[in-house]
């Protein structure tokens, strides 16, 4: 083969190489779509818990984005305290940091209702609000209990809202229902699994076993928690 050819045939390949990577990383900008582009009214919380003037269900998306946007560390270690670093994180980070930004102590809460409900919660053998609110097997039994149980049917497009919580397969990950949605109306997930695109169009092609939104507005008020130290250590 003439040498010329040889590198244009090199070259067309390093960029097919280079695209399939990007777009296996999901690092090719498309556009991008929202529930007003499928004629879907976006949900509102009733509850404002921080009182920003900015409704739950907002600032739960405005959490997980802002995590997101960190892209922390993906690291399951034990920390005192129960908060990891904010560049260190799993995918159950995510939910407690977008808790935090609509006001509320995602871990408190959790630990208050293993103490409460101790028999729904098999799995914990030895309480530990450090690293019981850090799974997602705890955070199953804890939203089945206090928010909203939604469709599984990522096709029912309507129902799937920004803020709202989801989990995959046999509680191996959860993450945060984002705004921005697919050409066929199916959201986004706000979620960290080590990738580097931390806002992903994966719902279609998962396994979801779970769609939670949560509700402040139907919860008795003694069990809301707020966060009093902002999630650090």
């Amino acid at each position: 083969m003439n040498k010329k050819y040889h590198w244009i045939l090199a070259g067309i390949c390093l960029v097919a190489a280079t695209v399939f990577l990007l777009d296996w990383l999901h690092l090719i900008p498309g556009r991008v779509y929202t529930a007003k582009d499928f004629g879907i009214t976006p949900a509102v919380s009733g509850m404002d818990f921080n009182q920003n003037g900015v409704d739950d269900y907002a600032d739960l998306l405005v959490g997980a984005k802002a995590d997101a946007a960190n892209r922390p560390t993906y690291n399951d270690a034990y920390y005192d305290g129960g908060y990891p670093p904010e560049n260190i994180g799993v995918c159950t980070d995510v939910v407690w940091r977008a808790f935090r930004a609509a006001g509320y102590c995602l871990r408190d809460m959790v630990d208050r209702d293993v103490a409460d409900h101790p028999e729904d919660y098999p799995h914990i053998t030895k309480r530990d609000k450090n690293i019981d609110f850090r799974r997602v097997r705890t955070l199953r039994v804890y939203l089945d209990r206090y928010a909203l149980r939604l469709t599984d049917d990522t096709n029912e497009i309507a129902q799937w809202q920004a803020g709202d919580i989801v989990i995959f397969g046999n509680n191996q990950h959860i993450g945060i229902v984002s705004d921005r949605r697919n050409q066929r109306g199916q959201p986004y997930v706000l979620h960290n699994g080590g990738q580097w695109n931390r806002e992903e169009d994966i719902l279609s092609d998962s396994n979801v076993t779970g769609h939670y939104r949560f509700d402040a507005t139907a919860i008795a008020a003694d069990l809301l928690i707020p966060m009093e130290n902002n999630g650090t250590n």
